[in-house]
């Protein structure tokens, strides 16, 4: 099992299809535990292996604040960061970036490097810089 940070290979060619809108859609991000396999490969959210605790709920939070920008010859997604308030997570390695109103399509995913765990606070999952060299989702 493992998770590898990608561009998720699907959402590549579905954004060419024209099946997600990123700043009308609703995206959520959710956690997995270190036994998930996610990478390029992963086509949708599954609750295979999703971290739990208080404070979580299965689906993960809304991501907010998507905004589309461009720079130069390179457009990029910019989001907010995602918090897990009030929480009690012991076990989260990665998340999956998915799109909630396209069937559950999934679209980045994110490995933390190490499992991260947080006892009756806030567990924030801070996301790239929004720019052309290393938002989360680059198009050039």
């Amino acid at each position: 099992m493992a998770i590898t940070q990608a561009v998720c290979n699907s959402f590549k060619q579905e954004l060419l299809q024209g099946l997600h809108d990123l700043d009308g859609n609703t995206l959520k991000l959710a956690l997995y535990t270190s036994s998930a396999t996610l990478d390029a490969s992963t086509t949708a959210y599954s609750t295979t292996n999703e971290s739990s605790g208080t404070g979580y709920t299965a689906g993960g939070e809304t991501v907010t604040s998507v905004a589309v920008s461009l720079s130069g010859n390179v457009a990029f997604v910019d989001f907010a960061d995602v918090s897990f308030t009030s929480a009690t997570i012991s076990d989260a390695a990665g998340a999956l970036l998915y799109n909630s109103s396209v069937s559950n399509k999934a679209i980045a995913v994110i490995d933390f490097g190490s499992t991260k765990s947080v006892t009756g606070g806030t567990l924030t999952i801070t996301l790239p810089s929004a720019n052309a060299s290393n938002a989360l989702i680059r198009v050039s």
